[in-house]
Order: structure tokens, then C-alpha cells, then sequence
């Protein structure tokens, strides 16, 4: 019996598309799927004629693979993965490489690397990005967990990637444990601010500007060629010129109300256990939260007061306004994005290549474009860089655009406009970019009400003091912490 390169457990739209993919480099594969029937579509459907093969059992899948197996699942997050491997323990051997390409959480990436090592087994929690599209032709894939098991995975998940700059593949070797699946995570929580900065941005040509959808097409259009070149902007554009039947755009009849997976809120939660001010895409996940409240919104429109927006400027200068805002607060979006890696690198003891992590952002994925090839440089110059917004390239642009963002967030507040990601990135570079800010006040209100200390500008960091406000408090101060 001729055994195959690698397995695939769950053959869904992506794990179905990834066996392709992987057939389609040169890699024998063989499937197996609880659904007996989705197995038996698949072989005898896009998988016939092709070097892959389907089983009924994991026993027998473990028995059809070469040593050390590779076997990789796509199924959804959570109980299941779990399941899947304590069913797959029993069949393997020393060496043996369990792979989860789904959007697992990273802690249970750690904690499952930690099991399977400990019998003697590897594990690499890989996030992929790309959707059926990129599953098919080439993800982006953020792979980590049991380092001796990348020498093994490498061949094939670098073929099956997508390719940029010269056929360098998107898909590098991330770190230790569940370090890929947390890539993935922050991927997608600035998939989530991304995704909400555009809508803002057409909610201000549609609602403020009045501008038809012609127009906007070719407003995005002409953004996709330019510094803003990116899948997300590429299929506005495509979504802004679609009609439905009748002729009128589609997008206008489709209800205003989100759905999330979870990664996005994932990421906020993340951003809080360490410390890390990701305040835009927090407010792109209550966003869509808001969005959920489509009958009390309808109620409250009908009785909230708020300006009638009427736009009197320069239609022309203000769309360039909202161009470079929308810039602008991509760059914030990152930012927070790369001090959230950064704090939780030193917090779970990951060596994360941030240069390389941009990289595999560039091709395959849904946060891919030309601006990640700026941020590659930035980390590249500067490998300890803190902040993207200090790289020089950065820098500049904040320099040169940051009048036509403030431009767009005082005409949206003006005209009752609903911007809360670029209202935000904004409001994160003037606090970031102010050096004395108002939290002195708070600071000694907290010593006031509870004995929490302060720390003075005329003494060294480190000494904390506290005052008797009222004269009838005492001396007695709480211990210094940090939640």
C-alpha cells in the first residue's frame, strides 16, 4: 500500500480546498470526515482522478500516512479538536505531528502543545488565512508549537501558500506553542477594525456626501491603485458596483447587522490581560455588538435628537480627506495590533519576528496589501521598534494627513455621523503622541478614595506616595499594584 504525504480530518470548504491545494503540489493526501457521505461526494467529485484518498476511520487514516504523520484538521474550534485528538492518541506513534489549521484560541494551542508533548507526540497550531479562495490558490498560514516538527510541515505548507516578492512564500515558522494561532487572532482582530474603517468611510460618502454608488465604485477604484491597495478596498469596490436584479445595488438591500465568530472579541480580551490599548478594534467589535440592536435602533431614530446633516464643502477635497484618514487610521490599527504581539510575547515567552509576521500578511490573506510591505521595512530597520507610528515612513504620513483626518472626524461629529474607529485611532495618537496627559487628576482621585498612591514628577519613578486629602483619613495606604 502506498502511503500518503499527509491527512486532512474535516473537509469543509477550507479543509476541502487545502487537500487540493496541497494535490495540486505534488503531495498525496488522504481525508476523513465524520460524514461518510461528505467523504464520498468529495472522491468521487473534485478529488476524482487525483492522488487523494478517502478513509472511514481514523485508525485507518493513521495507518495510510508515511512516518512521522502529519495529520492536520480543519475542523471548528473548540470541544471537537479536543475530542479528535484524545480518538487520535490511541493509533500514533513517537514523533507523530497533530496539526490545527482551525481558528482555535491560542490558550488552548498551549495547552495542547503541553499534552502532546508529553506522550512523546509534536503539535503545530497553524492560523490560516485566506478564506476558500486562498485555500485553494495560497494562504497565508502562521504556523507554531512543537519546533522539531516545522522541518517536517515546512515542504508542504510553504508550497501551498501564497507567494510574494519573488516567490517568497507566506507562511513562516512563528514561534513556540500557541504563538501562530494568537498571529492569526491579531490578524483578525485588525481584519475587524480594517473592515469597519471602510464602512465608516462609505457611511460618510453614502449619508453625508450623497454620493450614488457609481461614483463610490470609482472612488474605491481609484483608492485600490494607489497607497491604499488591498483585498478588503479591491472588494468594496466590487460590492459597490454590484446589482441585484433589478438593477439597484445590492449592498442597500442586504440588513445592517453583523455576525462575528469570536476572534475579534477574542483579540479585545487579549489586548486587556496585557496591558495593550487596542482600543480601535475594540470599538470594531462593538460595532458589530450594536449593530445586533436593530429594533431599538429603528425605535430610538425615530425620537433621539441629532444634526441635519447638510454638507456644504468641497465634495472632491473631502473624499481626498477621507482617503487620507482611512490611511491614517490603518496605520493605528497595526499599531495596536503590534504592540498587542509584542506585550504578549514577553507575557507567554514567544520570539515573534515582526518583520516576518508582516510578511506573511502581504499575499494570501484577508488583511493582504501594499501597505505591508511598509510595515515589514519598518520592523526590518528597526527590529525593537515599540510603536509602528515612530518609524520614520510612518511618521511622515501621520505628518503630511493628519489635518484631513481631523477634517473627517469634526465633520462627522458636526453632521451626526456614526464613526467609531476613526473617531477612536485618532483620539489613540493624540493620547499616544502627548506627552502629559490629564490621568494625573485621576491618579490622585484614586488616592483620595481609596489610598492607592501616586508617583510625583519631582521625585524617581519607583517611590509612591499618598496624602491625607480631607485631614481625616490617616496615613494608611494601600499596596502598589497593577490589575
Amino acid at each position: 500500500m502506498k502511503l500518503s504525504d499527509i491527512a486532512m480530518i474535516g473537509i469543509g470548504v477550507m479543509g476541502e480546498n487545502l487537500v487540493l491545494n496541497m494535490e495540486k503540489n505534488g503531495f498525496s493526501v488522504v481525508v476523513y470526515d465524520i460524514s461518510q457521505e461528505k467523504i464520498n461526494k468529495f472522491i468521487n467529485g473534485r478529488a476524482s482522478g487525483k492522488n487523494i484518498s478517502g478513509t472511514t476511520s481514523l485508525q485507518e487514516l493513521a495507518q495510510k500516512i508515511v512516518r512521522p504523520r502529519k495529520l492536520m484538521m480543519m475542523v471548528p474550534a473548540g470541544k471537537i479538536v479536543d475530542q479528535i485528538i484524545d480518538q487520535l492518541i490511541p493509533y500514533l506513534e513517537p514523533g507523530d505531528i497533530v496539526i490545527d489549521g482551525g481558528n482555535s484560541h491560542f490558550p488552548d494551542s498551549i495547552r495542547r502543545a503541553e499534552t502532546l508533548e508529553k506522550q512523546g507526540f509534536y503539535f503545530i497550531g497553524a492560523g490560516i488565512s485566506g478564506g476558500e479562495e486562498g485555500a485553494l490558490n495560497g494562504p497565508s498560514i502562521m504556523p507554531a508549537g512543537s519546533p522539531k516538527a516545522w522541518e517536517f510541515v515546512k515542504p508542504v505548507f510553504q508550497s501551498i501558500a501564497a507567494k510574494v516578492d519573488g516567490n517568497v512564500p507566506c507562511c513562516d515558522w512563528v514561534g513556540e506553542n500557541g504563538a501562530g494561532h494568537f498571529v492569526k487572532m491579531v490578524h483578525n482582530g485588525i481584519e475587524y477594525g480594517d473592515m469597519q474603517l471602510i464602512c465608516e468611510v462609505y457611511h460618510l460618502m453614502k449619508d453625508l456626501l450623497h454620493l450614488d454608488y457609481d461614483t463610490m465604485n470609482e472612488i474605491f477604484s481609484q483608492w485600490n491603485e494607489g497607497e491604499l491597495n488591498s483585498y478588503l478596498v479591491e472588494i468594496t469596490r466590487d460590492i459597490l458596483a454590484y446589482k441585484d436584479t433589478d438593477g439597484e445595488p445590492l449592498v442597500e438591500k442586504i440588513l445592517d447587522t453583523a455576525g462575528q465568530k469570536g476572534t475579534g472579541k477574542w483579540t479585545v480580551i487579549s489586548s486587556l490581560d496585557v496591558a495593550a490599548p487596542l482600543t480601535l478594534i475594540g470599538e470594531a467589535v462593538f460595532a458589530r455588538i450594536l449593530s445586533g440592536s436593530k429594533e431599538e435602533r429603528v425605535e430610538a431614530s425615530k425620537s433621539l435628537p441629532g444634526p441635519n446633516s447638510v454638507f456644504q464643502d468641497d465634495k472632491k477635497e473631502f473624499v481626498e480627506d477621507l482617503k487620507n484618514a482611512l490611511y491614517l487610521a490603518k496605520i493605528v490599527s497595526y499599531a495596536q495590533g503590534y504592540v498587542l504581539m509584542r506585550q504578549a510575547a514577553n507575557e507567554y515567552k514567544w520570539n515573534l519576528n515582526y518583520g516576518g509576521i508582516a510578511l506573511m500578511w502581504r499575499g494570501g490573506c484577508i488583511i493582504r496589501s501594499a501597505f505591508l510591505g511598509k510595515i515589514k521595512d519598518a520592523f526590518d530597520n528597526d527590529p525593537g521598534l515599540k510603536n509602528l507610528m515612530l518609524d520614520p515612513f510612518f511618521r511622515s504620513k501621520m505628518e503630511q494627513y493628519h489635518h484631513s483626518w481631523r477634517r473627517v472626524v469634526s465633520a462627522a461629529a458636526m453632521n451626526g455621523m456614526w464613526t467609531p474607529a476613526l473617531s477612536s485611532a485618532l483620539n489613540y495618537y493624540d493620547g499616544f503622541r502627548n506627552g502629559r496627559l490629564p490621568i494625573n487628576l485621576l491618579q490622585a482621585q484614586r488616592d483620595f478614595f481609596g489610598a492607592h498612591n501616586y508617583e510625583r514628577t519631582d521625585r524617581p519613578r519607583g517611590e509612591f506616595f499618598h496624602t491625607n486629602w480631607t485631614g481625616e483619613g490617616g496615613d494608611t495606604a494601600s499596596g502598589v499594584y497593577s490589575a
